[in-house]
């Protein structure tokens, strides 16, 4: 399969890969039909997808049966009005019909919304008004269930809801009952109705950090950009188990969970767990014998809080990490209990993995890695020049117009203003930070407005988080910049506490000098404050600006 878009796929060094790794691009890309049902068609009864969850349930989906399923529910939704061009949202969490209807609204040239369970009234009625949304799907989920019905008094675009599961509730289609009622078969479209490479594919809502959500618009070229994601980063393998742990609801579930992997034709394992229970999560891991593994840094963090050593880990041959930079005791911790590196990734929303540990060199603690291939990147300097190495400049994406990546997004949905102001000018500013070291390494120093200056130093807080996170008592931690009338901004830590251990003026001080000599003196946070929990956003990412908004109060 993946001989018809890599004219080549081996490659000798980084370099090599780098300069040469091209991808050959089809007339009229569908991911549907050309990779489902092209799989189906070359090897039907590799496995595409193994689902389980926590109350002892499995299913195991061959390509041919998700050939097969697609197509009805292609045609279940062709029924109720969804037509090229239509907006459907769909709130799965992991249940594996997400899988089933992502793909069948693909082939039917519909665009995609996924949506978290979290999200609450006010959030799926302003979602469906900005995206102009038809239908919803949802998980049969009480909450998700009275938010879907109170937003649609609220969104007169919202013609239709359906609802997953076996279970049935007044008002809604029976999606389960109701699909499997129409044929397996489902012809290309033509003509109008063909999906073009340039059509909208897929919209994400961002996380809404600082204002609402954006609307992320990619196009159907989009699952051909995460064959680096999948092949060259995560390193996954025909029909072996990959895991990437993630809500159906966010990007990462794309980057992880079904573009790149199907396209390399590796077998999806999807744990639908209820709640993230560590010791859960490393059990299934060993039970299941994963081939290839990839997990945000916290789950690693909460995973090392457990006996890890306890479990036979040693069918994985790949962990991964993206979503936030790995702190190095982190890193450090998992080879000496595992025997393997974590390789991290880095990237937005907005595209596929931009930077990441490749094969070809070696992982080191606290890197992003190398540049994809697939983009043009800078580091530019206020000036917009090209930075020195060990010099820190924002992450740009050049050359967007005279060689655009496959991957990227093409802008934010019916807002041509804020898409010409982000790719206008032929570049992507990410407005994160990082330097370069002589190796050609990415290093970390934090999005542009966390950067903390104090007293005439620039100072990154991931740095400043990777040392204290190094001290036994501090599971999670978030540094900031707290205003002070004299340095203008001081340094803060907002910590939460590994168990047996409580808030202390002791504690605070023992922290202060753990930072001063696990990094440079005048990094310490001057401030320290003790929470249960960080403030995150649906995503799972920290909420830097809420903890600084509410200090500047």
């Amino acid at each position: 399969m993946l001989e018809k878009y890599l004219p080549r796929m081996e490659f000798s060094s980084y370099e090599d890969f780098k300069k040469n790794y091209t991808v050959n691009i089809p007339e009229n890309f569908n991911f549907g039909f050309d990779i489902v049902d092209g799989w189906a068609a070359e090897k039907p009864d590799n496995r595409a997808l193994l689902w389980c969850n926590d109350h002892d349930e499995e299913k195991i989906f061959t390509f041919r049966d998700m050939s097969l399923l697609t197509n009805r529910a292609a045609n279940f939704f062709k029924h109720y009005g969804i037509k090229k061009g239509s907006v459907v949202m769909l709130i799965l969490r992991r249940r594996w019909e997400y899988w089933i209807c992502a793909t069948a609204l693909i082939k039917l040239g519909a665009i995609v919304v996924p949506g978290t369970l979290q999200l609450t009234k006010k959030d799926i009625a302003y979602r469906a008004n900005a995206a102009n949304i038809e239908m919803f799907v949802c998980l049969n989920d009480a909450y998700v269930c009275e938010q879907m019905e109170l937003a649609k008094a609220e969104a007169s675009c919202i013609r239709h809801i359906a609802l997953v599961g076996e279970e049935k509730r007044e008002g809604w289609i029976p999606f389960n009952e109701e699909f499997m009622k129409y044929s397996d078969e489902f012809a290309r479209p033509t003509g109008e109705e063909a999906t073009k490479n340039t059509d909208i594919m897929q919209i994400y809502f961002t996380s809404g950090t600082t204002g609402m959500p954006k609307m992320v618009c990619h196009n159907y070229l989009h699952p051909l950009g995460h064959i680096v994601t999948a092949k060259y980063w995560q390193r996954v393998q025909e029909n072996k188990l990959h895991m990437s742990v993630s809500d159906s609801g966010w990007a990462k579930f794309g980057w992880g969970k079904i573009y790149g992997q199907w396209i390399c034709g590796a077998t999806i394992f999807a744990y639908d767990m209820d709640k993230f229970i560590p010791l859960k999560l490393l059990g299934m891991i060993e039970k299941y014998k994963l081939t290839t593994f990839c997990a945000p840094p916290t789950m690693y963090r909460f995973m090392l809080q457990e006996k890890v050593e306890d479990f036979d880990l040693s069918s994985v041959e790949q962990w991964c990490t993206a979503g936030e930079p790995l702190n190095p005791e982190v890193f450090n911790r998992w080879e000496e209990l595992t025997g393997k590196k974590i390789a991290s990734g880095f990237g937005q929303t907005e595209g596929t993995v931009l930077i990441a540990c490749f094969e070809w060199f070696e992982a080191k603690p606290g890197t992003l890695g190398k540049p994809s291939p697939i983009y043009d990147i800078h580091l530019l300097n206020a000036e917009g020049q090209d930075c020195e190495n060990g010099e820190e400049g924002e992450i740009v994406i050049s050359g967007l117009k005279e060689n655009p990546p496959v991957g990227l997004f093409v802008g934010y949905y019916q807002d041509p203003e804020m898409t010409n102001e982000a790719l206008g000018s032929g570049s992507y500013n990410l407005k994160d930070v990082a330097w370069r070291d002589n190796a050609g390494y990415c290093w970390f120093v934090g999005r542009h407005d966390d950067v903390i200056k104090c007293s005439g130093y620039r100072i990154g807080p991931f740095e400043v988080e990777s040392a204290l996170i190094e001290h036994p008592a501090v599971v999670e931690c978030a540094i900031t910049a707290a205003p002070d009338p004299i340095r203008g901004q001081v340094v803060k830590a907002t910590v939460v506490l590994a168990q047996g251990y409580t808030p202390s003026d002791d504690l605070v001080k023992e922290l202060q000098n753990h930072v001063k000599h696990a990094t440079a003196p005048y990094k310490y946070p001057r401030i320290v404050e003790f929470v249960d929990e960080l403030p995150k956003t649906l995503g799972g990412k920290i909420k830097r600006a809420e903890i600084r908004n509410a200090d500047a109060k």
